[in-house]
C-alpha cells in the first residue's frame, strides 16, 4: 500500500492543521477532500499545496459515487475524517446540512472505506485506519464538577452535538459488525490560527478590532475546555499511528475557562498588542446578550487515556496559545479580510424566529 492519508474537510480549521504538519513533518502522500463549502479555505493550505505529496479532490462527502471514486483512485492506507458541519449556531438556524453531513456524509465514508479495505491484502488491511474526529459536545452538559470520560453516556443537546453524536455511533458500528478498523476521538473547543471567524475566540478577536460589540451570551458563566489546535494535530496522529482499531480517545487541553474571562483576556492582549485608537481598553466593547437556545453550561474533559496510553501532553497553555493566536489574527488581516468580506460578515447566528 502506498503511504496515502486522505483528510476529509481538509480545507478547514483543523483539517488544514492536519494537512500542514502531515506535509511538514512527514512524507506520506496528503489527499485533501473538501466541498469547499463557506468555512472551507484553500488560503489555508497554500503551504502545502506546493508539495509534490499533496492532493486536492474537490467532493462532497454526500456525494457517495465521488467519495466512492477518490479512496478506489487513492488506495489510502488511513483516513482522517474531519468533515463536518460544525457551528453549533448554524445547527440551531439551519439543522439538516448538520444530518445530511455529518451522519449521512459520514455513511458513505464508511461504506468506501469498508469496500476498499475489505479489497486489501491481508498486511495492508491490518495497516489500514479509519480515523473519525469527533467533539466533546456529544456528552451534553457537565455541572458544576467532574469530567468527560470515555465511557460518559452521550447526552447530546443541539442538532450539532447530535449529529455527530449519530456519527460517532456508526464509525462505532462499522467497527463492531463489520471490524473496520475504527478510531473514534472526541477533542474540546479547538482554537488557533486560521479558524473561521464565526467562532468565539477569532470572532471576538475581530469584532474588537472593527469595533464592534463583543456579544457574551448570557452571564458568561459558561465554561469550556480549550485546546491548541497544533496540539490536537498531534494527538490525532498518535491516535492513527498507535491505536489500537477500536479505541476511544478523548482529547483535552485541561484548561477550563468562562467565556466571559476568554472575551475579557483577549480584550487585555489587545490593549497590549493593538491599543485602541482612543486609549480605552477593549473590555468596554462587552455587551450581554440573549443566551442562545439549548446552550451547555460546562464541557470539561479527562484527557487522562491518552495521557497514559500515547504519552500525549498538550504543549500550549491558554494563556501561550491565546497570546500566539491573537498575534496571528493581527499579522494576518489579508487572510480574515476576504472572508469577512464574503457571505459571513460577523453577524448573529442561532437565533429562534
Amino acid at each position: 500500500m502506498n503511504d496515502t492519508i486522505i483528510v476529509t474537510g481538509g480545507a478547514g480549521f483543523i483539517g488544514s492543521a492536519v494537512v500542514r504538519h502531515l506535509i511538514a513533518h512527514t512524507e506520506s502522500r496528503v489527499v485533501v477532500l473538501d466541498a469547499l463549502t463557506y468555512a472551507g479555505n484553500l488560503d489555508s493550505i497554500a503551504e502545502a499545496a506546493g508539495s509534490p505529496r499533496y492532493v486536492f479532490e474537490h467532493v462532497d462527502i454526500r456525494d457517495a459515487a465521488a467519495v466512492r471514486r477518490v479512496i478506489a483512485e487513492h488506495r489510502p492506507r488511513a483516513i482522517l475524517h474531519l468533515a463536518a458541519e460544525s457551528h453549533v449556531d448554524r445547527s440551531i438556524d439551519g439543522p439538516a446540512a448538520f444530518i445530511e453531513t455529518n451522519v449521512v456524509g459520514t455513511f458513505n465514508l464508511l461504506e468506501a472505506a469498508r469496500d476498499h479495505w475489505r479489497a486489501l491484502d491481508p498486511a495492508d488491511r491490518d495497516r489500514f485506519r479509519f480515523h473519525h474526529v469527533s467533539t466533546d459536545e456529544v456528552y451534553g452538559s457537565l455541572g458544576e464538577t467532574g469530567y468527560f470520560t470515555e465511557t460518559t453516556p452521550y447526552a447530546p443537546n443541539s442538532p450539532y452535538a447530535a449529529s455527530k453524536a449519530a456519527s460517532d455511533h456508526l464509525a462505532r458500528s462499522w467497527h463492531h459488525t463489520y471490524g473496520l478498523p475504527v478510531l473514534v476521538t472526541n477533542c474540546s473547543n479547538n482554537y488557533g490560527p486560521f479558524q473561521f471567524p464565526e467562532k468565539f475566540i477569532p470572532h471576538m478577536i475581530l469584532c474588537a478590532l472593527e469595533g464592534k460589540p463583543l456579544p457574551v451570551y448570557g452571564d458568561g458563566g459558561n465554561v469550556r475546555d480549550w485546546l491548541y489546535v497544533e496540539d490536537h494535530v498531534r494527538a490525532l496522529l498518535a491516535v492513527l499511528e498507535r491505536a489500537a482499531p477500536g479505541e476511544v480517545y478523548n482529547i483535552g487541553g485541561r484548561n477550563e475557562r468562562r467565556n466571559i474571562d476568554v472575551v475579557s483576556r483577549i480584550c487585555d492582549l489587545l490593549d497590549e498588542l493593538r491599543p485602541r485608537a482612543d486609549g480605552r481598553s477593549y473590555r468596554e466593547q462587552i455587551t450581554f446578550v440573549e443566551d442562545r437556545p439549548g446552550h451547555d453550561r460546562r464541557y470539561a474533559i479527562d484527557a487522562s487515556k491518552i495521557e497514559r496510553d500515547l504519552c500525549w501532553r498538550p504543549e500550549e497553555t491558554f494563556e501561550s496559545g491565546l497570546r500566539r493566536t491573537v498575534e496571528w489574527y493581527l499579522d494576518h488581516e489579508e487572510w480574515w479580510s476576504r472572508i469577512r468580506s464574503g457571505a459571513y460578515r460577523g453577524e448573529r447566528l442561532g437565533v429562534l424566529r
